[in-house]
């Protein structure tokens, strides 16, 4: 990277930032979804759990917009119970994306931390070429 030019350097340097930016804004907005499909499973959960513990043939009451349906106690658990798979899955593949974008915000703070790295060693380079210049001592 040191044989790159300030302006090339400049404009790889902004890229790295959005990508940066980008990357922890989706990081940030996957972890609040996961956090809500969590909360979402775990009231899911509990409500499978309430219903086994009810004995006998009970009707059971869905809310479907704004009035209530019956529903067979064995149907509200299978719905139930499919959509805990579903927020499951929802859930593992949220995990998986934040892992994905985690790892990139990584590569890109580490890609800024190098160019940064490039660009300070590019400074003292100047300054030391200047102070020998002007027979002025430099100690790095």
């Amino acid at each position: 990277m040191s044989t790159l030019s300030d302006d090339t350097l400049r404009k790889i340097l902004v890229q790295i930032q959005q990508t940066a930016v980008q990357s922890q804004r989706a990081l940030n907005l996957a972890r609040q979804q996961c956090a809500a499909k969590e909360r979402e499973r775990r009231i899911v959960q509990l409500t499978i759990g309430e219903i086994a513990t009810i004995e006998g043939n009970v009707n059971l009451y869905k809310g479907v917009g704004k009035m209530f349906m019956m529903v067979p106690q064995k149907a509200m658990e299978q719905e139930l119970k499919g959509q805990e798979k579903e927020l499951t899955d929802d859930i593992n593949n949220l995990n998986k994306k934040s892992k994905f974008l985690e790892k990139q915000f990584n590569d890109a703070q580490a890609q800024l931390r190098d160019i940064l790295k490039t660009i300070v060693v590019r400074l003292n380079h100047a300054i030391a070429i200047y102070l020998l210049e002007r027979k002025c001592f430099y100690i790095d």
